[in-house]
């Protein structure tokens, strides 16, 4: 039933943006045909001339060939797309990308797309650009001399412009992530959309064009000789002497030949971007899925299950979306997620939302607390592996920093222990029968080494330092807290220097000798600049592909605040409080292991400023929007509930 329901959501989608491009299209061609015959000197011979044109046979021919360029293109926008953008950590990473096997057949396919559009535009110009070939006669016997046919390099140099266009296109397409689907944060009506996007278009393709052919011509200056060879000796065409070559500085000197190839790139990418906007307007429209399903077979498209299930990402972020805007702006589908299930009187829509938004949120919290252990560790010297050195001079010695832990009233860390907490966080483990060990007051960093993980603890997998002394965030207090707080402690097993000194394990001599031999090699190519240059990773790269899914957070954090917000006055049955500690204690670890994320080094606590493109580079501040959601999200839970807290 999802397999049936991506075609409903999408497919339509496709099919009235592939409309609504070919139907812009003669549009487009017509503004192409005036441009090209350009002549302010005679405006009426110009005009009527122009309206001519549009009615000849070859113009609605190349109409028709455009439509299944724009065709093939919105099919390689509907199978590209992404909801998650693609980032890569380093130049290697992007190169890998370039020559990645469907990346290549996107960029020939393009680069094919490009040179027809190319000759639709030559053929519309008409003049010296319309033909490959074309008579001359040689100039050596002008008087009694056979007409010969000559390669018309005006047309062979729009054929090659198109086909780099096309590729460049296609490159900048990849690079610039454009198969992104940015969801709009204001709601508004599709035309209203490409209304606004319309002017900005027009001008990114004008300047992109300009760039397109300079680097065009830059190419043809050095290598235009090699195809001008190639096709007129596969063709058995003449190269008229008479006419300067294109490919040096007076062939390429000439302005008619320059406007011709930057209208030609103009026309190109304003049409293949009409039906790059249209999509995206078309694909990120609001879906809404029923809450409660009518009938018994559309069980598996209402909002819970796709939430539940896995579905394409573009159906779950709709789905997301949908739960969002449904939380903040419909009181009755809000009574559809807090009603129970009959018979039985579960709340079986409200257990199944929750359950994703939480375990949304959880997946976040533990990929950010695995990226801080990375940072964390990142300038930390390793311990050799198979090794745990236990010092045996002080073996009933009690570590420093668990004491500094186990002191309850104590706020500040006084200077002259600081030192000594540095060290006790640096120097080996050292354990005694009498140390706390697995007490929510000990070191998190001892419980790691002992084995002992709390995974209910905020802190759990994290790497915390050793200056702040901080708690987990508790609401209320359980008979487990209680008992773990109080003077009932379980006994935890401690190993004993002599048990690990017994347990461990030797590694074998070409194990050894392997290791060795990686860090030789690490060590010696990272001291090469150049491969420095293509490995090294991005800090700034590297955080954005953290956050690069945070949309769905996003969603998932206004959609679940919202409902439990609505519940203080609209759950008429209690269904959201069972859920309530739960919910808080997921938004507080995630608030505070946000906090320690921004506080991370060549982390930037503000985001960057994002100029008006028609690429869109929201993805970039995904991070500082979930921070603001999330903050927002707090405030409107404890801002209703109050003192019931």
């Amino acid at each position: 039933p999802l397999t049936l329901c991506f075609p409903q959501v999408l497919g339509w989608r496709v099919a009235a943006a592939v409309a609504w491009s070919v139907l812009l299209l003669p549009v487009c061609t017509a503004a192409f045909v005036v441009l090209s015959g350009l002549d302010p000197f005679h405006p009426v011979r110009w005009i009527s001339n122009s309206f001519n044109d549009l009615y000849t046979s070859y113009v609605i021919f190349c109409i028709l060939l455009m439509s299944v360029v724009i065709l093939v293109i919105s099919i390689f926008n509907a199978e590209f797309y992404a909801v998650v953008p693609s980032i890569p950590c380093s130049r290697i990473a992007v190169i890998g990308k370039i020559i990645h096997p469907q990346q290549v057949i996107h960029s020939v396919v393009h680069a094919v797309m490009g040179m027809l559009v190319a000759w639709c535009a030559a053929v519309m110009t008409k003049g010296r650009f319309q033909f490959l070939a074309v008579p001359c006669t040689p100039s050596e016997s002008l008087d009694d001399a056979v007409p010969q046919m000559c390669l018309n390099e005006y047309h062979l140099f729009f054929l090659l412009s198109g086909a780099f266009m096309g590729y460049s296109y296609s490159l900048l397409y990849l690079i610039n992530n454009m198969n992104y689907l940015p969801f709009p944060i204001i709601q508004q009506y599709k035309y209203l959309r490409f209304r606004r996007s319309l002017p900005l278009l027009v001008k990114h393709g004008c300047v992109e064009s300009l760039y397109f052919v300079r680097n065009f011509c830059l190419a043809y200056y050095f290598f235009g000789y090699i195809p001008k060879v190639w096709i007129s000796t596969t063709m058995d065409l003449h190269i008229d002497s008479k006419l300067h070559p294109l490919d040096t500085l007076t062939g390429l000197l000439d302005l008619s030949l320059f406007y011709h190839a930057w209208l030609c790139g103009v026309f190109l990418l304003i049409t293949w971007y009409i039906a790059w906007l249209l999509f995206k307007i078309y694909a990120t429209e609001t879906h809404h899925f029923p809450v409660q399903p009518t009938f018994a077979e559309e069980t598996d498209q209402c909002l819970p299950k796709i939430l539940n299930s896995n579905p394409p990402l573009i159906i779950k972020f709709l789905a997301l979306q949908d739960l969002m805007l449904l939380s903040q702006y419909s009181p009755v589908r809000r009574q559809e997620v807090f009603s129970l299930s009959q018979p039985g009187g579960h709340p079986h829509n409200w257990t199944a939302i929750s359950r994703e938004c939480l375990s949304l949120l959880s997946d976040l919290t533990q990929r950010l607390i695995t990226q801080q252990e990375a940072a964390a560790a990142n300038g930390r010297a390793k311990q050799p592996a198979g090794e745990l050195k236990v010092s045996p001079q002080t073996p009933g010695a009690v570590v420093t920093e668990d004491m500094s832990f186990q002191s309850q009233r104590s706020n500040i860390v006084p200077r002259a222990s600081m030192s000594s907490l540095v060290k006790s966080s640096l120097m080996p483990l050292k354990t005694s029968p009498g140390s706390d060990v697995g007490s929510p007051f000990s070191s998190p960093a001892l419980n790691c080494k002992m084995g002992i993980l709390d995974v209910n603890s905020p802190w759990h997998g994290s790497v915390q330092s050793p200056h702040v002394v901080r708690r987990g965030p508790k609401l209320w207090t359980s008979g487990s807290d209680l008992q773990m707080n109080g003077s009932h402690h379980e006994s935890f097993p401690v190993l004993s220097a002599a048990r690990v000194g017994s347990e461990a394990v030797q590694p074998s001599f070409i194990y050894t000798w392997l290791q060795n031999k990686q860090e030789q090699i690490k060590n010696f190519l990272s001291k090469r600049v150049l491969i420095m240059y293509f490995f090294s990773k991005h800090p700034e790269a590297s955080i954005q592909a953290v956050f690069s899914d945070a949309q769905m957070h996003i969603w998932a954090l206004e959609g679940l605040s919202h409902l439990v917000a609505a519940s203080f006055t609209e759950d008429q049955f209690g269904v959201v409080q069972t859920t309530l500690p739960a919910i808080l204690n997921t938004l507080l670890t995630l608030q505070e292991v946000v906090d320690r994320h921004f506080k991370l080094p060549h982390v930037s606590s503000k985001p960057p400023r994002i100029s008006g493109s028609l690429v869109d580079t929201s993805y970039k501040t995904l991070r500082f929007a979930l921070r603001a959601s999330l903050k927002t999200a707090l405030y409107r839970i404890t801002t209703v509930f109050g003192e019931h807290l």
